[in-house]
């Protein structure tokens, strides 16, 4: 029996505001020299895999993470990969938006004059029925927020459910199936490198 494709989805490297713990949804970050040498380890792990199909955020420090990972000439700008657009909380850490708001939750609440769940989870719907689409394995440079809703929706499951899966920058996590298209999994979730 043939196995059945995978999509491997690879967080983008460190930039100053993942360093930081603010929200960086469209801001257009570059990566550390730290996140760049992340970046460049990737290449070693995802070398010799075949992908049908390359996507990006198109935002820089994802393509600049393809790009040091060895797909910069294969990856395709994705527009409903950018990451999720924070609104009046981008720029904010998650302590001083609960300084103000206890009890909000990024994955139930959204973010004022920003993104709601609903919204995001519409655009990791269009990726994954792109993914699920792709003849063959497909590879995936985005951002931590929206790469989880992706897991979530691939599972099936809704949007609010990306916040029980946490993402390292510069980790591979791979989507697959367990026996057949009808039961999606999670094969492996936030693999990092140990540093050098």
């Amino acid at each position: 029996m043939q196995s059945l494709p995978v999509v491997y989805l690879a967080r983008h490297g460190e930039t100053a505001w993942s360093l930081s713990g603010q929200h960086t949804g469209l801001t257009d970050l570059p990566l550390t020299e730290q996140g760049e040498h992340a970046a460049r380890r990737l290449r070693a792990r995802l070398d010799g895999i075949s992908f049908a199909t390359v996507l990006t955020s198109p935002l820089q420090r994802a393509v600049a993470t393809g790009r040091l990972a060895g797909f910069g000439d294969r990856a395709q700008p994705d527009p409903d990969l950018v990451e999720w657009n924070y609104g009046d909380y981008e720029g904010l850490t998650s302590a001083q938006i609960r300084a103000e708001r206890p009890n909000w939750d990024l994955f139930s609440e959204g973010c004022p004059n920003g993104e709601s769940p609903e919204q995001i989870g519409a655009r990791a719907d269009r990726v994954v029925a792109r993914l699920r689409a792709a003849d063959g394995d497909a590879l995936v440079f985005s951002s931590g927020h929206i790469l989880r809703v992706v897991a979530a929706r691939w599972l099936g499951l809704a949007p609010a459910a990306a916040r029980y899966f946490v993402l390292q920058t510069a980790s591979v996590s791979i989507l697959g199936y367990e026996h057949g298209p009808e039961s999606p999994a999670i094969r492996l979730w936030d693999e990092t490198l140990p540093p050098c």
